[in-house]
C-alpha cells in the first residue's frame, strides 16, 4: 500500500514521460492488407526513406437520442480525420475483448461520508461482473491526498478488502487522483479506463484541471465520471466542478452519469455496458503537420444525420513525448 501526496506525484511525474503508446491490433476483423503504405520501387537514381508510422487506437461508442447504445455498425459506417485530415481505417474490431486495465478512484472526502458504505457495496458488484481473467484493477482514494489501496490485480477478493477499508478525509483532491491514475496507467498495454465516483469538483487546488486533461490524454485514459450529487442539493450547488467532470469525460472518449438517476448500480452497469460494447478504430496517420505534437481526431457516421448518433471517442493525442506537468 502506497500514499502519495502532491509533493510525492510531482516527483513521480518528474520520472516519466509519456508518449503514444499503440496498442497491438486484434486478429479479428483485420483487413487483410491493411498496413502503411509501402514504399516505391527502389530506383537507383532516387533515394527511398521509410518513415516509422504507428497505429493510432480509438475506441468508440455510439449512442442514439436517448442514450442506448448503437451495436451492429461496420467499418463501412466509419470516416476518421485527424486535424481535419481523412484517415484510412485499418483496424476495426465490434465489442473489443482486448484487456482492460481500470483504475476504480473514489472521492472519501467528508462530503460524501454519508454514501461511503453504499458506494463500498456498489463497488464491490461492479468489481465481481466486470473483472475477467486478461483484465486487472486498480483502486484509489481521494481526499487530502490520494492513497492507493489496491495496486493492479485480477483477484476480486484483494479489491472487496481495501473497499472495505476506505477513510474519510476533507478536501477533494479530484485532479491529483486523475493524473496519479493516468501516471499508473501510462504503459499498460490494452484499453486504459478510469471510474471515479466523485460528488463534484477539486478543492484541494494542487493539479489543474488542464494537467490532468493532458495526462490522462497523453495516457490515452478513457475517463468516467460517476456523479454522486443529490437532487435536492440541484438548485443552490457550484456547477463549475460537475462541468469540469463532463468536459474530461467528454474530451477524453469516456463518458458520465449521475447516480441520482437510477443508483450508484445503474451508473456501474451502464459503464460495463459502455466497455463491453465498443468499436475500434485503428489507423496510421498519414500528412501530418511537421512538429505538431498534439493531434485531434474526429470520428463520425456520415450515413446518419449528426443529431441522429452521439459518438463517445477521445478528441486527440499527444506524439511529442512531453510528460506535459
Amino acid at each position: 500500500m502506497r500514499r502519495w501526496g502532491i509533493a510525492g506525484i510531482l516527483v513521480f511525474a518528474a520520472g516519466l514521460a509519456l508518449g503514444q503508446q499503440p496498442v497491438a491490433a486484434p486478429a479479428a476483423e483485420k483487413s487483410v492488407g491493411d498496413k502503411p503504405p509501402a514504399a516505391p520501387a527502389e530506383d537507383a537514381a532516387v533515394p527511398v526513406f521509410l518513415e516509422n508510422v504507428r497505429l493510432v487506437n480509438v475506441f468508440a461508442n455510439v449512442t442514439d437520442g436517448t442514450g442506448a447504445i448503437i451495436g451492429g455498425l461496420t467499418k463501412e459506417d466509419f470516416a476518421v480525420s485527424e486535424d481535419g485530415r481523412a484517415q484510412r481505417i485499418a483496424v476495426f474490431e465490434r465489442q473489443s475483448e482486448l484487456p482492460l486495465n481500470l483504475v476504480l478512484a473514489v472521492d472519501t472526502s467528508g462530503s460524501v461520508k454519508k454514501d461511503l458504505s453504499a458506494e463500498e457495496q456498489a463497488a464491490k458488484r461492479f468489481v465481481h461482473a466486470l473483472l475477467r481473467g486478461q483484465d486487472r484493477m486498480a483502486l484509489l482514494q481521494f481526499a487530502d491526498e490520494v492513497r492507493e489501496v489496491v495496486g493492479f490485480t485480477n483477484q476480486t477478493s484483494r479489491l472487496d478488502k481495501g473497499l472495505g477499508a476506505l477513510k474519510t478525509g476533507n478536501s477533494t483532491a479530484f485532479y491529483d487522483a486523475v493524473y496519479l491514475a493516468a501516471q499508473n496507467l501510462a504503459g499498460k498495454q490494452g484499453r486504459k479506463v478510469l471510474v471515479v465516483i466523485t460528488d463534484g469538483g477539486d478543492t484541494a487546488k494542487n493539479t489543474s484541471y488542464a494537467q490532468a486533461l493532458e495526462a490522462a490524454l497523453r495516457s490515452e485514459v478513457m475517463v468516467y465520471s460517476l456523479i454522486d450529487v443529490p437532487v435536492e442539493a440541484s438548485a443552490g450547488r457550484e456547477l463549475g466542478g460537475e462541468h469540469a467532470l463532463i468536459a474530461l469525460s467528454e474530451q477524453t472518449g469516456g463518458r458520465y452519469f449521475y447516480v441520482d438517476e437510477g443508483g450508484l448500480d445503474k451508473a456501474f452497469e451502464r459503464v460495463s455496458e459502455d466497455l463491453r460494447t465498443q468499436y475500434l478504430l485503428g489507423y496510421y496517420p498519414a500528412r501530418q503537420d511537421p512538429g505538431a505534437s498534439f493531434h485531434r481526431i474526429r470520428v463520425t457516421v456520415p450515413r446518419a444525420a449528426e443529431e441522429q448518433f452521439q459518438i463517445h471517442a477521445r478528441t486527440g493525442y499527444y506524439s511529442d513525448g512531453d510528460a506535459g506537468k
